[in-house]
């Protein structure tokens, strides 16, 4: 594998109102560690992230450098304002980084959801080699299931082959260089948001989008009852 220079952008700006919570999930402590902490880890102990940037709100920050520094995370090199969604957390995130860093040949960013703490080394190993190779990567699952298509959450008339299904997890990796690009064309288009920045790189005709497998363990926690999955996922990696 050809060198790079791999960036982890965690975006941590959520609110957890599907949580229901007194914090924001990525915050929370389950069994004696925060989320956040723990998807931190992940990128830390991986041998080819070089650097790790934090997208939180501004009244967390402080608590997020108590955490790496807590927990070692020596690779954390900056904390970033979140915006009002996840996309433009991200946005905010990318245009950190291309006003912040040096922009060297080769420099590409793996941009994963902070609630997803189970992230394997082998999601962030595949992220980086299938960006090296195609010029992206976004991680994904082949769906097992069937779809149905409602208009209105009661009936349904209609289907989606699970073949053609892939369910999409965080990563999206992208090259720096292609991220600036991305920027670009949001500003000539006055997009202002997206679903993802996956759907946002379709939407600007970045495509074709190549697939770097994920894993069911990379499971993102956003109800209670994902705590118990996370709480029992996480009890066998110890």
């Amino acid at each position: 594998m050809k060198q790079s220079r791999n960036i982890a952008l965690i975006l941590a700006g959520g609110t957890g109102k599907r949580m229901n919570a007194t914090m924001p999930k990525q915050f929370m402590e389950i069994d004696g560690e925060t989320v956040v902490l723990h998807t931190m880890r992940a990128f830390q102990q991986h041998p080819l992230i070089h650097e790790i940037y934090i997208v939180c709100m501004t009244q967390w920050h402080d608590f997020v450098r108590h955490e790496a520094k807590k927990g070692g995370i020596d690779k954390l090199r900056g904390i970033i304002p979140a915006g009002e969604s996840c996309v433009t957390s991200a946005l905010n995130g990318i245009q950190h980084l291309l006003d912040n860093i040096e922009e060297e040949p080769g420099t590409i960013v793996l941009i994963h959801d902070a609630v997803r703490p189970l992230i394997t080394q082998d999601i962030i190993s595949r992220n980086i080699a299938v960006c090296l190779t195609h010029g992206n990567a976004i991680t994904a699952l082949q769906s097992h299931e069937a779809y149905l298509m409602t208009d209105d959450g009661i009936s349904s008339d209609r289907f989606m082959p699970r073949e053609s299904l892939m369910r999409a997890q965080t990563p999206h990796t992208f090259p720096l260089a292609t991220l600036r690009r991305m920027m670009q064309l949001i500003k000539e288009r006055d997009i202002r948001d997206s679903q993802s920045i996956f759907t946002l790189a379709v939407e600007l005709g970045l495509a074709p989008l190549y697939i770097a497998v994920g894993d069911i363990r990379n499971f993102k926690i956003t109800v209670h009852s994902d705590i118990l999955v996370y709480r029992a996922l996480k009890s066998l990696e110890e």
